[in-house]
């Protein structure tokens, strides 16, 4: 089949097609002629199976046979997801002039204010940065969307949005296109039928194999002891780079600090990368992504921020540092990698207190690890030099001023939950007090360690 075939407009084919997309995915095929129908849809397909261009390519079709701003509003749940999604719509869109804004947290709110109040055709937004838009200024307004698109739905539904999605709810008309789309879905499908109105065309990719992972992904474990982890971590890398000297790795670690701290031993041990976290500031976390991307940086740590939706087609390997709680994460993590019908691999680090959680993973993916050997010995050579770059890194981070973001986002929270400031100083105090008090914990056990 090709993208013709779809009833979408000779513009657009043309335009994917001096973008080197001639084909539509399996979920371009089926949602596309349903949306251009008018339909409400529900689309679930794994990671890289093209699901941003099976909502976009409609609603620019739809937008240039009546274009107004603003047109189509698409949310996300992470802000490097929403300049992705953006990015994909101006690559379609610019022979018509498209104009679109991106709205997420960590810009300039005034800057932000302005681009909505020109009325773009487009705003892809996550939804704490639009709902405060909504609740702090009247000079745009929503009550003329054509089109909802909820892309990553499982997470945005999953309750950690439910009081931004309600202020934004209701701020959007009540006749409008409902599009929601992810990798996971399942879990949300209950939900997602209470906001959908009209007729709702559901499509979820069927594999026979019940393999919740692409086939081209090369899936491993490591096991090692937990307080010699980082060392199996470099192993892990150099054995991989034995073989591959150039291909790009991501590897994904639970927490902002956790990931701050790895990014700063890696780098002083000869691994240069680049960190990509919450605590980062998003000018630095574009930069940081865009060094990735273009391949001058071959090593990108993060947290699971990163781990949805982000298409960067030269990523071969995932290690998995801390393995996550969840078996969706997993999913979403591992599918960085083994994109568009290529290979790649992923390696998780598991320790004797993860074995229930590596399970519980096999059965949800329906395949089951394998082994990745690494040379035992060497962890031995290389565990004091890593414990000393990681020490070092942990007395520089207590030195700037990293925690100071944290502490600024919950007085935030706090003062929004109706906390009198006495209180909140005494709470935030308190916190501090807990901080210092455990750092100089593990400083004492470090010191037993050493004698």
């Amino acid at each position: 089949m090709t993208l013709s075939e779809l009833n979408l407009s000779s513009w657009i084919v043309t335009q994917c097609n001096s973008m080197g997309l001639k084909k539509p995915t399996e979920i371009q095929q089926n949602c596309i002629p349903q949306i251009l129908a008018g339909n409400d849809c529900i689309g679930c397909a794994k990671t890289g199976s093209g699901k941003t261009l099976a909502f976009a390519l409609p609603i620019l079709q739809k937008l240039s046979e009546d274009p107004y701003g603003i047109f189509a509003l698409i949310l996300t749940p992470t802000r490097e997801l929403a300049f992705q999604i953006a990015d994909q719509f101006s690559a379609v869109g610019k022979s018509i002039g498209l104009k679109k804004c991106v709205i997420v947290g960590g810009m300039d709110m005034v800057v932000q204010g302005l681009e909505l109040s020109k009325h773009p055709h487009i705003v892809v937004a996550t939804p704490g940065r639009l709902a405060d838009h909504l609740e702090s200024c009247n000079t745009f307004s929503l009550k003329k969307i054509k089109f909802l698109v909820l892309d990553e739905a499982d997470r945005l539904l999953g309750g950690h949005f439910d009081d931004q999605l309600k202020t934004i709810f209701t701020a959007l008309p009540k006749q409008k296109q409902i599009l929601l789309f992810s990798a996971t879905m399942t879990d949300a499908l209950d939900k997602v039928k209470h906001i959908t109105s009209g007729k709702v065309f559901m499509w979820e990719s069927k594999d026979e194999s019940g393999i919740a992972t692409v086939k081209e992904l090369d899936q491993r474990y490591v096991l090692c002891p937990n307080d010699v982890r980082d060392s199996f971590l470099v192993e892990v890398i150099r054995t991989f780079r034995a073989t591959n000297k150039e291909g790009s790795i991501m590897i994904f670690t639970n927490t902002c600090k956790n990931c701050q701290l790895l990014s700063m031993t890696l780098n002083d041990i000869g691994f240069k990368n680049v960190a990509l976290h919450a605590m980062i500031k998003q000018r630095s976390r574009l930069e940081a992504l865009s060094q990735f991307k273009s391949n001058h940086v071959k090593i990108l740590i993060a947290t699971d921020v990163a781990a949805r939706g982000l298409d960067i087609p030269m990523v071969e390997l995932v290690v998995n540092h801390i393995i996550p709680n969840v078996q969706k994460e997993y999913i979403h993590r591992v599918g960085r990698t083994a994109r568009a019908g290529k290979g790649g691999m992923a390696i998780s680090l598991i320790t004797p207190y993860d074995i229930k959680l590596l399970h519980a993973i096999e059965d949800a993916i329906g395949t089951k690890l394998t082994e990745y050997k690494v040379n035992d010995k060497e962890i031995v050579t290389i565990f004091t030099q890593i414990s000393v770059a990681k020490r070092e890194a942990e007395m520089k981070l207590d030195e700037t001023d990293f925690y100071e973001k944290k502490i600024i986002n919950k007085r935030k929270k706090l003062i929004l939950e109706g906390k009198d400031p006495d209180e909140i100083d005494e709470i935030l105090e308190k916190k501090k007090s807990k901080t210092k008090k455990k750092k100089r914990q593990n400083a004492e056990s470090a010191r037993d360690t050493d004698v």
